[in-house]
């Protein structure tokens, strides 16, 4: 540009001062804030530069926020340090008393720590119970009869399946489900339902044959077509009796939903009950589907055991694979108990979530920046900050596991994040490969937003999209 002064000439270069990052990130934030489905909400960031561990952005780094499932990332690292990623859980199988000419006059005994995989589809090995090395070591030892009765042993998990603070109309659900010291299919069994032909019309349940020992009350109707599954199962833990309440779509022939099993060692005893049937094994009816819980038993029972054959499960970083990139609820809570048991012998969630919370003391977070009740997230009673979160990150990346950990994190909009979602809540925390070469450690958590969780996300997303 030209400007002339005092009868003189001057040229002045054109100069554009480009924004920073950090610059950028403010306004887009604050452009979110101002939105009408964020107008209530309690929006906090942070994000810093892996290599040199400068600080990028900080929007209420230090405030406590419910992280939904982002919660994981804190258990998976710490089981990652503290289990290690070679780490199997254990089933063992064995008897008391005397094998003779393929009678067992004793007792058939199963002694669970905690095994989330036992059953599960996910995992080749397990892909079939008929097939599954556990009960096959039944007949393998000889065994044609059972004299005694089949003992399920899971006394090295406390009583209570699932963590105090999950909301009631999530545990009677499939992604609510708890866990013992003997699991299968991860606790989980599936519903068909039939709906009627106009709004409103009763819902016909096909089978329970899912879930055998219990009763559900069915107050299904049925909605528009489109509607999807706004159904809720309410069935607590040992219980026989619950209710389905709201709807599904008009004129679905066969929709499936999932729930939670309410006794899951009686389900285990269950699926070796089909194994003996099956194989013609022997053994009393009436004396079946026996279990005990609590430590007095276990070692008065220790003494008497003799053992045929450990189950081992996939090797942690396998599970690990599927309690982030599928976001599985009770992987996150038998790490808790994996991990009270391996200190105190007794799988217990408040012991195990002190244990987290010791280890992250020791590793860079301050106590009162982790209020966890839970593994994984699902109860709205976790408030963590997303400093912390980010210090996790930074802590996993520095370890010898770490491709382990990366390689389970979900990939989402060309970003490695783990993501995290319950009513009003939206929560992420992961690592960019940025387009300058750069690599930026980041989590960002909003509580209390409005409206839809879809649109939510793809607002957030955008300013994701800055760090590209």
């Amino acid at each position: 540009m030209k400007k002339i002064f005092c009868g003189c000439l001057f040229y002045f270069p054109f100069i554009v001062f480009a924004q920073s990052l950090g610059q950028r990130l403010t306004t887009a934030v604050d452009q979110l804030q101002s939105d009408e489905q964020f107008k209530h909400a309690a929006i906090a960031a942070y994000v810093l530069e892996a290599k040199t561990g400068k600080v990028v952005f900080d929007k209420n780094a230090e405030m406590g926020m419910v992280p939904a499932s982002c919660q994981k990332l804190f258990t998976s690292v710490a089981a990652f340090s503290m289990l290690g990623k070679d780490y199997r859980f254990k089933t063992e199988i064995g008897y008391d008393g005397v094998i003779k000419n393929g009678v067992l006059d004793g007792h058939l005994i199963i002694k669970g720590y905690g095994d989330p995989s036992l059953g599960s589809s996910r995992f080749s090995m397990y892909d079939h119970f008929y097939t599954l090395d556990l009960f096959n070591s039944i007949p393998l030892a000889g065994i044609k009869e059972i004299k005694g009765m089949v003992y399920a042993d899971d006394g090295a998990f406390e009583f209570q399946t699932i963590p105090a603070g999950w909301v009631w109309e999530d545990i009677g659900n499939y992604y609510g489900a708890g866990v013992a010291a003997l699991n299968w299919n991860e606790n989980s069994y599936t519903l068909p339902l039939r709906s009627g032909k106009n709004i409103g019309d009763t819902v016909l349940m096909i089978s329970q044959s899912g879930i055998q020992h219990a009763s559900l009350l069915n107050n299904l109707t049925s909605a528009k077509a489109g509607s999807g599954d706004n159904s809720i199962i309410y069935l607590p833990p040992h219980s026989d009796e619950g209710s389905i309440e709201g709807t599904i779509p008009i004129n679905e022939n066969r929709f499936v939903i999932k729930g939670s099993i309410p006794d899951p060692t009686g389900n285990f005893l269950d699926q070796l009950k089909i194994y003996l049937d099956y194989h013609k094994i022997r053994y009393d009816k009436s004396l079946f589907n026996s279990y005990y819980k609590g430590k007095m038993y276990t070692d008065t029972l220790a003494y008497h055991f003799k053992k045929i054959y450990t189950q081992y499960s996939p090797s942690f970083d396998s599970i690990n694979y599927w309690f982030l990139k599928k976001s599985v609820n009770l992987y996150g809570e038998a790490l808790v108990k994996a991990m009270a048991y391996e200190k105190d012998k007794l799988g217990s969630t408040a012991k195990g979530i002190g244990i987290i919370k010791d280890f992250w003391s020791k590793n860079g977070i301050e106590k009162s920046a982790l209020h966890i009740i839970d593994g994984s997230g699902l109860s709205p009673a976790n408030r963590v900050t997303t400093k912390a979160l980010v210090t996790i990150l930074q802590y996993a990346q520095r370890q010898s596991w770490f491709s382990s950990f990366y390689t389970a994190l979900p990939e989402m909009n060309g970003i490695k994040m783990k993501d995290g979602y319950i009513g009003g809540v939206r929560a992420y925390a992961g690592y960019v490969n940025a387009g300058n070469g750069a690599v930026y450690i980041f989590s960002f958590v909003v509580n209390n937003f409005d409206g839809s969780p879809a649109t939510a996300r793809e607002k957030i997303w955008r300013i994701f999209d800055l760090l590209k």
